[in-house]
């Protein structure tokens, strides 16, 4: 599903209409974070966002568990496995398990790092810390209460902030955003804009850390795009985002195709594609994401084998500073589970 455009414009009728259901949800939903969850044995740092839609949670989460990794611990992802149909707990194997099954974005985690889906997190957390993980790294789950996390990072972008600040279903917010501000340890901007504002004056005010960040396409893949005559197809949270970033490494966009976030190419959705890209001499685009659910379906073989990815990964402006709140967390969380089994 699309955000809605009122979502991200100042509230209007339609968010007005809507806000009363808002209020209810985010009142249940503020009350829900506030469970205590259970502990594993190992830290647990969740990476998740105040907004429904993309932000730049995966790239985010492979960002920290590579620092993780660096600081010489065995990170593992847990993660729901939004669009798969296993209900898991189940580890990833990226060589053998499709998008159908375990989800598009575990695909992508399982390339770094141990990844294990589980719509019931607590079991997914436990499988993980039982097969070797020193520290969790949770893909979303910011929300759900099931698990104890020991840090959360909320990721926003910096072009659309939190939308209109109200509670879906009148805007974008999964919960009322000053209740979500006082269970995070730290807040991720992805991008510059003016439109994070709002979140980074309520999050300085309580004292949370901002670390600014960046997407960037991976190198190779930038340069061989560069120059081309694309026709870009993403079906991610903001198209808009990949359709801006092939722009900005000089690819010329002759056409953009936007599809909802986790969308599933139909045949005659792929066919459409292919022939328009062979009818104008443009090169495919698409995402990594994308990608990782088009090629488990051997229905959409062409199409995978004509479009060309761009991989990004996440960038921290301060990375010392994210290395800091990593350190401080490890060793309070540690500290936790000793006082709690002695």
């Amino acid at each position: 599903m699309r955000a809605p455009g009122f979502y991200f414009r100042p509230p209007g009728l339609a968010s007005f209409l809507l806000l009363p259901f808002g209020m209810a949800y985010g009142a249940v939903a503020a009350w829900r974070m506030r469970q205590p969850g259970e502990r594993v044995g190992v830290p647990a740092i969740c990476i998740g966002n105040p907004t429904l839609g993309g932000a730049g949670k995966t790239p985010t989460a492979i960002a920290v568990a590579q620092l993780l990794a660096a600081m010489g611990e065995k990170p593992a992802f847990v993660s729901r496995g939004y669009g798969g149909n296993d209900a898991g707990p189940v580890p990833v194997d990226a060589a053998a398990h499709d998008a159908a099954r375990v989800g598009d974005e575990p695909l992508l985690l399982a390339r770094h790092f141990p990844t294990v889906v589980a719509r019931d997190r607590l079991a997914g957390a436990r499988l993980a810390a039982a097969s070797g993980a020193s520290v969790l790294v949770l893909d979303d789950g910011f929300q759900n209460p099931s698990l104890a996390k020991d840090c959360s990072l909320l990721v926003i972008d910096g072009a659309t902030g939190v939308g209109n600040g109200d509670v879906f279903p009148a805007g974008p917010l999964r919960a009322p955003l000053t209740a979500q501000l006082a269970l995070a340890q730290g807040i991720v901007r992805v991008g510059a804009g003016e439109a994070s504002r709002t979140v980074e004056s309520q999050a300085g005010a309580m004292g949370l850390p901002l670390f600014g960040a960046r997407i960037v396409p991976e190198p190779e893949a930038a340069v061989a795009l560069k120059g081309q005559k694309v026709l870009a197809f993403a079906g991610i949270g903001r198209p808009e985002k990949f359709f801006a970033s092939l722009r900005e490494l000089g690819a010329d966009v002759v056409e953009a195709c936007g599809f909802d976030d986790h969308h599933r190419f139909s045949v005659d959705e792929a066919r459409d594609l292919l022939t328009a890209a062979k009818a104008r001499g443009l090169v495919l685009a698409t995402t990594e994401k994308d990608m990782a659910r088009i090629q488990g379906d051997p229905a959409l073989a062409e199409l995978a084998a004509q479009a060309t990815t761009l991989p990004v990964r996440l960038e921290f402006e301060d990375v010392e500073g994210v290395r800091r709140l990593l350190e401080r967390t490890l060793r309070w969380a540690r500290t936790q589970d000793l006082t709690r089994s002695a």
